[in-house]
């Protein structure tokens, strides 16, 4: 009878101890290590620490407060000839925000105003305006407009005529004693009664900046580290391509979640009073689906690159469209069909989709739970394709 054949352990992977889940335990602390490394990097970038600070300060708070369709303050000037009841409706009818308190001024000094700049709206009252109205004959009030100033100029325009319009026609019934008509027009806004603008433009920045700083700062880190030569270090660490792209884009999206909390809370419900009407966590949920797709993004742009004023440049080119075709600043709806196939691709469509619904509406996950898909495909599709092009680049230096 053979003796019994003496019984050797199973082979151990190397680093791994023979410990059930000891390799996922080591790619974890790898991840975390190389993702403090990237914390520490950018705590030393001094430009890249202002850009988050002024991109969720400065630049929401400015867009919040200077919408473009949004008159504030816009220098008005009045000749009035008339000098009636009518005409001092009128002149009363202008007044802050939307406008300067009206300059009354004589005829000869509507041109010099207007050259200086002075003035971008004059109102030139005529005389006998109040005699030709009561008595039914066509009158005419002049407004002229200084059109340097384009913004204020197109959107102002249609304001000053609404104004008159609106004084005329309510002198007019109650010197008539016209009758109320048989049917009246209830205006009434939801999630927005007073229709400020500044509420849609500081959410919308938000949704922005978080878009623009993911891309920078995940796609800044790893050309950082080719020009300071530390790449060449992590190729010779017991470390793999995936492990480093995921410790930036926690490193990176934990940055931008936590600038961008902040920038809610202090500046937009803070310093501009804006109310959020949804769950912020729901929000905050879907900007980490959002992240992931973005930094993924910011990485194989890096890649395509060499340098980082080659960088910049390419992040105009494709920040422009991801922000301005995602639905923030026009309605998809408005856009052509093209377009707005092509964009569904993109995870902004998606993310801005999102973020109004949310912050805007009040929507709950049974709402939005599309767009979470959505931006967990591309976002998964992203960095699949950043990670085979990260390791092509690491191959070639290697």
């Amino acid at each position: 009878m053979e003796p019994p054949r003496p019984q050797h352990p199973p082979p151990v992977a190397p680093g791994t101890d023979g410990r059930p889940g000891a390799a996922g335990a080591r790619k974890l602390a790898n991840v975390y290590r190389l993702g403090v490394k990237e914390l520490w990097s950018l705590w030393r970038d001094p430009v890249m620490l202002v850009l988050i600070v002024f991109s969720f300060t400065f630049l929401v708070y400015s867009t919040a407060s200077s919408m473009p369709e949004t008159l504030n303050n816009a220098p008005i000037a009045i000749v009035d000839e008339d000098q009636s009841p009518l005409s001092q409706r009128i002149v009363a009818a202008f007044y802050p925000p939307s406008f300067k308190p009206p300059a009354m001024i004589t005829q000869a000094e509507v041109d010099p105003g207007l050259d200086a700049g002075i003035y971008t709206f004059v109102l030139v009252i005529p005389p006998g305006l109040q005699r030709d109205v009561l008595a039914g004959r066509a009158a005419e009030i002049q407004l002229n407009t200084d059109a340097t100033r384009m913004t204020q100029a197109f959107t102002g325009s249609g304001y000053v005529q609404q104004v008159v319009l609106g004084e005329v026609q309510t002198f007019v019934q109650r010197v008539r004693g016209s009758a109320v008509p048989a049917v009246d027009l209830e205006l009434r806004a939801r999630f927005n009664p007073a229709l400020e603008k500044s509420w849609f433009g500081a959410l919308s920045e938000i949704i922005n900046q978080i878009t623009m700083v993911s891309i920078i700062l995940a796609g800044a880190a790893l050309i950082r580290e080719r020009e300071h030569g530390t790449i060449e270090h992590l190729l010779v660490m017991p470390v793999t391509p995936s492990e480093i792209m995921l410790a930036k884009i926690w490193s990176q999206g934990l940055v931008v979640l936590l600038a961008a909390a902040l920038s809610l809370n202090l500046i937009v419900r803070g310093a501009l009073g804006v109310p959020v009407q949804g769950s912020i966590g729901l929000f905050f949920a879907g900007a980490t689906l959002h992240l992931f797709a973005t930094t993924s993004l910011g990485i194989f742009m890096a890649t395509v690159v060499r340098n980082m004023p080659q960088f910049g440049m390419l992040v105009v080119l494709v920040l422009l469209p991801l922000e301005m075709l995602s639905g923030g600043s026009t309605p998809r709806e408005s856009m052509p069909e093209l377009v707005q196939m092509v964009m569904l691709a993109a995870p902004t469509t998606h993310f801005v989709r999102l973020g109004q619904a949310i912050l805007f509406r009040g929507a709950g996950l049974d709402v939005v739970w599309p767009q979470f898909a959505a931006l967990a495909l591309i976002g998964g599709a992203l960095f699949a394709f950043s990670l085979a092009r990260f390791r092509r680049m690491l191959s070639a230096q290697g």
